[in-house]
């Protein structure tokens, strides 16, 4: 009998679950955080703090092939940055160091706010991280704490995620916030449900004997300006717009390339087809 993988996935929120049931037959997925009641069927769950090491050493002792850390900020803080991302790239750091049984694979879940102001450039993996915020240094340390690991690592920077509970742009649009012309504002994301197929696409790819890469930039194919996304909406909801006074930051356009080379089809690959969706499921609910 072939013995199954088994994927931990610490912190275990909305994407890792998504992730979760994309896995095929021959998977076994445990859910480690703090409150596992919450977890969706079919996912074992795991009573942990991922940030205290020996909880999480004591949590991993069984052996897992896989471990995917998707963690959630309890605040846009310091503080709370520091304890989710880099307190536990430290604790999972000595939790390999110890293990009798480490992982053949650790996914870490970063952000493209590591790259900081590109002035509206392309960015992609080759691209020099230059954080501009708190959020995206504190990720950035917590990212080279995961690449030093003696085992094979991979870092997935995603852009900003949308999708169902993820709906402040839409929010915004339905009270008329629009966002000038000029000078462009570029934005970059990527849906829920596709972060959740990238994680589950990487991990079957290592598990069939295909190497991946150390760092994958995740967003869909079609970065566009704020104004244009927030015009587009408007459209779909039968809604006018008042241009709002914003800071103009023309933050980076996300190049996809490598991760579309490595076999990752999205099933949203634009903003249209995601935020189509999510105002159907929206009306219907």
């Amino acid at each position: 009998m072939t013995q199954s993988t088994k994927v931990l996935f610490i912190g275990c929120g909305d994407v890792a679950q998504r992730a979760a049931k994309f896995m095929p037959a021959g998977y076994r997925c445990f859910g480690l955080r703090r409150n596992p009641e919450k977890l969706i069927a079919g996912v074992v769950p795991i009573l942990a703090d991922a940030a205290k090491p020996q909880q999480l050493i004591s949590a991993v002792s069984d052996g897992y092939d896989v471990w995917v850390a998707t963690l959630t900020p309890s605040d846009f803080t310091r503080d709370a940055y520091q304890e989710s991302y880099l307190a536990v790239a430290q604790t999972i750091a000595q939790a390999v160091a110890s293990s009798s049984q480490p992982p053949k694979l650790i996914i870490w879940v970063s952000s493209t706010s590591v790259y900081g102001d590109s002035d509206g450039d392309w960015v992609d993996e080759t691209t020099t991280a230059n954080p501009a915020t708190f959020s995206g240094e504190i990720l950035l340390k917590s990212e080279r704490i995961i690449q030093n690991l003696p085992c094979t690592t991979s870092v997935i920077r995603f852009s900003g995620i949308y999708g169902p509970g993820r709906t402040r742009l839409l929010d915004q649009v339905r009270a008329g916030k629009g966002r000038p012309k000029t000078p462009e504002q570029w934005s970059n994301r990527i849906h829920s449900e596709d972060c959740g197929g990238v994680l589950a696409h990487l991990i079957e790819l290592f598990q069939s004997g295909q190497s991946i890469e150390p760092l994958y930039l995740a967003s869909d194919s079609k970065p566009i300006t704020q104004h244009d996304i927030r015009e587009w909406l408007a459209q779909q909801l039968s809604v006018s717009l008042e241009e709002e006074p914003v800071p103009i930051r023309p933050v980076r356009r996300c190049n996809n390339r490598l991760l579309l080379e490595a076999g990752f089809k999205f099933r949203y690959p634009s903003f249209k087809e995601g935020y189509a969706a999510l105002i159907d499921n929206q009306k219907i609910s």
